[in-house]
């Protein structure tokens, strides 16, 4: 399964990783609430992720403390 692409936005690329020995997808949160909200480029994904991500710390929510960080080049690179 590790060399299949998972395409959920059809012209939207979202950068994903699969980890054999956990058998899971990864996916880059930013590449997802860039497509989600429509944003222009990767920058603008960025800082919509940062500020949504704060205002959810802001409120208690426990979401982002329970996301696995998993290092991903840029699509800048």
């Amino acid at each position: 399964m590790a060399n299949d692409k998972v395409n959920l936005f059809e012209n939207q690329p979202i950068r994903t990783a699969w980890i054999e020995e956990d058998e899971e997808w990864y996916f880059s949160i930013v590449d997802v609430v860039g497509a989600l909200t429509e944003q222009s480029d990767f920058d603008s994904a960025r800082n919509y992720w940062k500020v949504l991500k704060s205002r959810l710390r802001e409120e208690g929510n426990q979401l982002v403390t329970n996301c696995n960080q998993l290092k991903m080049r840029s699509p800048k690179d």
